[in-house]
């Protein structure tokens, strides 16, 4: 083959290293503009995995980089005057200079055609003349924006700002410096490289970065090679402590804000993006030096192994994407931890080092405890003695009281919606479904949403509230929890709203009836979707006559027994409609600004939290983003759960979506797990009110990792509990906590594997999902 290479960063140098001892008579020539001894940046950090794949696919660039090696195995956290160690770790890093020498020397001895300081041809003219162009030319990669509409890019850049140094500090693991000052919080992500020197990476959110200053040279042009040496001297003097006496050193040092980079193609016809040019991932989870490598492990393998470029090319980006993904998902749970790391700084010193540690959600309770056993026992001492608790015991098995409602542990039941109710009333069908999980031992058990009326069910097999019968029925289920079990038992309450007289789910969900069809009503006369009914807006009269239909459900559920009542203003129903921009078009008081879109559900709160005993809490379920451009984002959220909070709502039960069809959510474990963390923090625990966490957290180890690093106060499973109902029964901490892996929400699965490489070439395995 004949290969051209754009860009001589370790990701260029290393593929074309592998396909000349793959193929000695492949022609490969990489081009690079800068000169070969140019290297920005310290040092990079690698994975035991990519160095076994390093080393099984070329032995000797293997041993020349394990000579150079900084290893260490403990990760040292710095906050609030405290150091927080944790062993066990396992890192590798080497200084970027010297690998890519070594880099060069190979590519050098094998006979890769190398030309620095070099301009590459235009990449149509590669294209035309060469088997596979390779666009490894980096984040502002020009190949990609040539061929933009082909790769489709997208470039989000993130709000804080950091700087990339080094000192000459030799630190003896990877250091977290969290520091408070005047102006915010700030802090130092450092790791060794060699027995020369460390990684010094300084980072601050842009609010923190122009209340200290630093943005006086934000204005100022640093030509390639050139530090802000004023900003550096600041910092210098900021984290004196920190540095004890060592040097801070610059090479190319400026303020950047972070960008990930996604692409919807990584290839047109046969020029391919590899690296920084196809993806980033923020440095606080890794380097982009690892991933860059792991890619040209994994093409190079796909074209040692297929008999076209076209095949290849086609192999390489269906089977890395999904490990990329996986990757940028945790990158971006990571950075988003760091934005907004202050609202942690009330934490002790344990609790942040394990909530940093944990923020990827990645690494759990038990990935500790294999790595340093005594730091997860004190985690959980330190967890029991924060709640006043005398018990050691796993988090998820501590009592916790929310309003005047005691509850033995930490687990909820989350509402499912079973479409089983004949006429609303629930039968021997709601008796087994919520009474086995009563049984099965978790804290809390919630009904599926109650119905306030006949027309406000979702479809003809929802449960309802709205007739003394139903009442009755419900209260024989409530009896048997409380009279067999331990468990607390909630009821949900609401409103179909737009989305009523539907199908039963599995006739088609979110259909309309073939019959029998029910007005559908909500805060403006828009559909749900294009094949759904219009629903009527409603006026004052409607609006009074619905709020009253939700006390006499409050009232009902009240005389039946339940121990608590939550209020469904979530996944696009009735009262979610009326919050969300994208469903309320209203021009009255009740749409508009998130004010005036609250008014309706407040009012309804009000008058439900009247009517319901002040001796039981009342808790809400919401939407904490739209998932839609245009709808409400996590900042609308706070607003929302604020004013429910301000009006006595004893807790804030955080979902996300299902308020448009359109929506486009990021899926992935416990993806909704930072929404609740964020009301929690600021507005939730400052009130008192409590946080239930819901949302593909699919064990009982996630659980008590959510719970220990206070992103949550109680945790809602839902599939979990149809597998298993009484899988969380006993408190036995050496029971394996981690529910089976199965499809669906259940599963934490396999985003997928590096390609299966020739035998010298062996890739590292992929990352769990």
């Amino acid at each position: 083959m004949k290969i051209a290479i754009v860009g001589g960063g370790p990701g260029g140098l290393y593929f074309a290293a592998l396909m000349k001892q793959l193929d000695p008579s492949h022609d490969i020539t990489l081009w690079e503009r800068n000169a070969a001894s140019d290297t920005f940046g310290f040092g990079v950090v690698f994975s035991d995995e990519t160095l076994g794949g390093i080393g099984n696919a070329d032995p000797v660039v293997a041993e020349y980089m394990s000579r150079r090696f900084a290893r260490w195995s403990d990760i040292d956290i710095h906050f609030g005057g405290e150091t927080v160690t944790v062993g066990g770790q396992g890192f590798a890093a080497m200084s970027r200079k010297e690998l890519l020498e070594l880099l060069q020397r190979r590519c050098a001895e094998l006979g890769v055609d190398l030309r620095f300081q070099t301009v590459a041809p235009p990449v149509e003219e590669l294209e035309a003349s060469h088997d596979l162009v390779l666009a490894a030319d980096g984040i502002n990669s020009q190949i990609r924006a040539k061929y933009a509409d082909s790769f489709s890019p997208s470039l989000d850049p993130r709000p804080n700002k950091f700087m990339w140094l080094g000192t000459d500090q030799v630190f003896e693991a990877f250091k977290f410096f969290v520091k408070e000052t005047e102006w915010g919080v700030m802090q130092i992500h450092g790791y060794p490289y060699s027995d020369e020197g460390s990684t010094f990476i300084v980072e601050m959110h842009e609010d923190v970065w122009r209340a200290a200053g630093f943005d006086e040279t934000a204005a100022d042009v640093f030509p390639p090679g050139v530090s802000d040496e004023k900003a550096i001297s600041k910092i210098r003097s900021i984290f004196a402590e920190e540095l004890d006496g060592y040097e801070v050193l610059s090479n190319n040092s400026k303020w950047i804000n972070f960008t990930t980079v996604r692409n919807q193609n990584w290839r047109h016809g046969n020029v391919v993006l590899l690296g920084d040019a196809a993806h980033t991932a923020h440095f606080s989870i890794g380097s982009g030096t690892k991933l860059a490598m792991e890619d040209s492990l994994a093409l190079a393998a796909c074209l040692h192994e297929h008999p076209d470029v076209e095949s290849a090319l086609s192999a390489y980006e269906t089977e890395r994407r999904p490990v990329v993904a996986s990757t940028q998902r945790a990158a971006q749970a990571s950075l988003e931890w760091f934005e907004r790391i202050a609202q942690y700084k009330e934490q002790d010193p344990t609790q942040f080092a394990f909530n940093l540690l944990t923020r990827s959600r990645r690494i759990t309770q038990e990935n500790l405890r294999l790595r340093d056993p005594e730091f997860a026992d004190t985690v959980d001492r330190n967890f029991a003695q924060s709640q006043g608790l005398a018990e050691t015991a796993p988090a998820m098995f501590q009592p916790f009281r929310i309003g005047g409602l005691e509850l033995k542990n930490r687990i909820v039941v989350s509402p499912m919606d079973m479409y089983s109710a004949v006429d609303g009333v629930p039968g021997d069908f709601h008796k087994v479904h919520l009474g086995s999980k009563a049984l099965g031992g978790a804290g809390l058990v919630m009904t599926e949403m109650v119905c306030v009326s006949e027309s406000g069910r979702i479809t003809p097999g929802c449960t309802g509230l709205y007739t003394d019968g139903q009442r009755e029925s419900w209260k024989e289920i409530v009896d048997f929890v409380h009279a067999r079990s331990t468990a607390k038992i909630g009821a949900q309450i609401g409103h179909s709203g737009r989305k009523g007289s539907t199908r039963l789910m599995w006739e088609g969900i979110d259909e309309p009836l073939e019959s029998g069809n029910w007005q559908a009503v909500g805060p403006s006369a828009l559909p749900y979707g294009p094949g759904n009914q219009t629903p009527v807006e409603l006026d004052l009269a409607g609006m009074k006559a619905i709020k009253a239909q939700f006390v006499e459900a409050a009232r009902r559920a009240d005389e039946a027994g339940f121990d608590l009542l939550e209020l469904h203003a979530a996944h696009g129903y009735l009262l979610s409609s009326f919050l969300s921009p994208v469903s309320n078009l209203r021009k009255d008081e009740y749409g508009g600004s998130v004010q005036n879109r609250l008014r309706f559900p407040l009012e309804v709160f009000d008058a439900v939290r009247a009517a319901w005993p002040a001796s039981k809490p009342v808790t809400v379920r919401i939407s904490a983003t739209d998932w839609i451009e245009g709808g409400n984002t996590s900042d609308d959220s706070l607003d929302i759960a604020r004013a429910f909070v301000a009006h006595g709502a004893a807790g804030i039960d955080v979902s996300t979506g299902q308020v448009a069809k359109e929506e486009q959510p990021a899926f992935g474990r416990s993806y909704q797990t930072p929404f609740a963390d964020r009301i929690r923090q600021e507005v939730a625990a400052p009130a008192g009110a409590a946080v239930i966490a819901v949302g593909a957290i699919s064990s009982y180890d996630d659980v008590n990792s959510i719970l220990l690093a206070g992103r949550a106060d109680l945790v809602a499973l839902g599939r979990t509990h149809l597998f298993d109902p009484s899988g969380h029964s006993t408190p036995q901490p050496s029971r394996n906590t981690r529910a089976p892996e199965r499809s669906g929400c259940l599963s934490s699965g396999r985003a997928g594997g590096n390609r299966r490489a020739p035998a010298r070439m062996r890739c590292a395995p992929a990352c769990p999902s």
